[in-house]
């Protein structure tokens, strides 16, 4: 029998064998919602939803238990993030009853000049190495958040982490198999063995993995602040070790480093705000989806349809293509955000779409003047957290500056070379930047936090979120498990030749004959495991006054309240 499901998994990719019915639920759901009153925690590491559970009960709110969690995932989960990255977060606060932006992500080097790409033949900015770098905002949006809305002090908040650092934690599955994968490629540069390959490899499902470098620097951090890390001991590793080899930062680059606080920009979907934050990140990406969707009835045609599943790829196609084209540091340019987001522009961007047939390319738009984590969490009080945190590629750029403990960011890479581009590589500048928190409210009520990780199918996972939510009625946890769609195109990155019209990747579950009315229509079809993001979720019930979490299938993680 077993040889048999292997023959018919080969020979249809898109079937979906169930390991059992459940006599409640949904279609996709592979657990239940957790519901619970007084917190939520929703991560992609059980052991991280746990500490973010603790500082809840101990007397921290959402915004502690949010930044313990993080730190925790920074070191149990290497792969995805780290206080060398950059932070971006939303947050509910119960008592002003509004929604703040968090914009934590660092810039480029104040000595690096555009000229010296050019001189030196580069055509794009490499993935790897000290030339990808920007200043790490974590930290610092860490000490923001935690100033503006925190409860508890920093030395508390980090405590956990700095415990499993030195105690240790076992690895779990699928951070095993891209700590591994990750290790192959960025071994080779100085500092990164030595912390994440104990006994020259790396940690396998269930080892025990120890960083005590990074327990001494949280350990600092907490009880000295976030100038250790930006003006003091630290900074100067950092220096020294990025100019040691082949960087460009100074003190300066540290010392200047700020978050920014930015107000979250929405878009109403079928009677819900739909929040995200402006660029430099390309949330404004799914409020451009939404607003072509919404000019079809999307509940009609049903989840897993020709029709829907057409329509979602060619209104990511139209949305991508402004993003490669408007979404830069807002800093350096004019941006055209609430043009790109009115009702209007969506309308006349839904028009270009012809619904018996797939477009080869679509122009940006004239608007009138891979891997992360995500976390959400929610208090007692009524504090809600969306919380996204990234090294952009895996574990960075693999750069890792001596018995500190982490890896910086490979965040740089995604500027461009191209002169007069809104996103072309200056001193001082943030990176166009894919990782995106959302936020759900309705008729001005907290409803959803959530996220979806994972490079440019973040807008992608969030639009197909609100639209299993709101169109097809699914509940919270069924909506993350659904099978995705993933769509790569000309205007992005890649390391592979794109077919006219892109690429549509399909996760098992949709139906073989809706795949071959698509390939009818002119869309390529690849089936692919994984590069489908990671889903986590809080719902808050204002009628029950109950919160519902939500944590997928695809990654370790752990939805848990209490």
């Amino acid at each position: 029998m077993k040889k048999l499901f292997t023959v018919l998994a080969f020979v249809f990719p898109a079937l979906t064998f169930f390991a059992q019915d459940r006599i409640t639920g949904h279609n996709f759901a592979t657990r239940s919602e957790v519901i619970a009153q007084h917190g939520m925690a929703c991560t992609s590491q059980p052991l991280a939803t746990q500490v973010a559970l603790d500082i809840l009960k101990s007397g921290g709110n959402a915004i502690d238990a949010a930044i313990a969690a993080n730190a925790v995932l920074g070191l149990m989960e290497p792969t995805g993030n780290g206080i060398g990255g950059d932070i971006f977060a939303i947050v509910w606060d119960a008592k002003t009853r509004k929604l703040y932006g968090l914009n934590g992500s660092g810039r480029s080097p104040y000595e690096l000049k555009l000229q010296y790409f050019k001189e030196n033949g580069y055509t794009k900015i490499p993935a790897l190495g000290p030339l990808s770098v920007s200043v790490p905002g974590c930290v610092d949006g860490w000490f923001e958040l935690n100033e503006k809305f925190g409860k508890m002090p920093m030395s508390e908040i980090l405590a956990p982490a700095v415990k499993y650092g030195r105690e240790g934690f076992p690895v779990s599955e699928v951070i095993a198999y891209y700590w591994q994968s990750n290790s192959r490629s960025l071994q080779k540069y100085p500092g990164f063995a030595e912390i994440y390959m104990p006994g020259g490899k790396a940690p396998a499902k269930g080892e025990i993995f120890k960083n005590p470098y990074l327990a001494n620097t949280l350990e600092k951090i907490g009880k000295e602040g976030r100038d250790v890390f930006y003006r003091g001991e630290m900074a100067k590793k950092i220096v020294k070790y990025l100019r040691d080899n082949g960087g460009f930062f100074t003190m300066k680059d540290f010392e200047d480093h700020h978050s920014d606080w930015v107000e979250p920009v929405s878009s109403n979907y079928r009677g819900y705000d739909v929040w995200e934050l402006p660029p430099n990140g390309q949330g404004v990406a799914t409020l451009q989806m939404l607003n072509i969707l919404e000019n079809f009835d999307l509940k009609s045609m049903g989840f897993g349809s020709t029709d829907y599943m057409h329509l979602f790829i060619e209104a990511k196609k139209l949305a991508f293509e402004d993003r490669a084209k408007f979404y830069a540091d807002p800093d350096f340019n004019k941006i055209p955000v609430n043009e790109l987001i009115s009702k209007e522009y969506g309308k006349k961007r839904s028009e270009l779409i012809d619904l018996n047939r797939a477009a080869r390319s679509y122009p940006a738009g004239f608007p009138e003047s891979p891997n992360t984590i995500y976390l959400t969490t929610a208090d007692s009080e009524g504090n809600m957290v969306s919380l996204i945190q990234s090294n952009f590629r895996g574990m960075g750029s693999g750069m890792t500056p001596g018995q500190l403990g982490f890896v910086l960011q490979d965040r740089g890479e995604l500027f461009s070379l191209e002169e007069g581009h809104m996103n072309v590589f200056e001193p001082h500048k943030r990176p166009f930047h894919t990782i995106i928190p959302a936020f759900i409210t309705k008729d001005g009520e907290p409803f959803i936090s959530f996220g979806v990780m994972g490079g440019g199918m973040q807008p992608q996972g969030h639009t197909q979120i609100v639209c299993n939510l709101i169109d097809f009625g699914m509940n919270l946890q069924e909506a993350g498990d659904a099978p995705r769609i993933s769509h790569e195109g000309s205007s992005e990155p890649t390391d592979e030749k794109m077919t006219d019209g892109g690429v549509v990747s399909l996760e098992s579950g949709f139906d073989y004959e809706t795949i071959r009315e698509l390939m009818s229509k002119g869309h390529f079809i690849r089936f692919e495991k994984g590069s489908y993001g990671g889903y986590q979720a809080i719902m808050y019930d204002s009628k029950n006054k109950v919160y519902y979490g939500a944590s997928e299938s695809r990654k370790d993680g752990q939805a848990a309240g209490y």
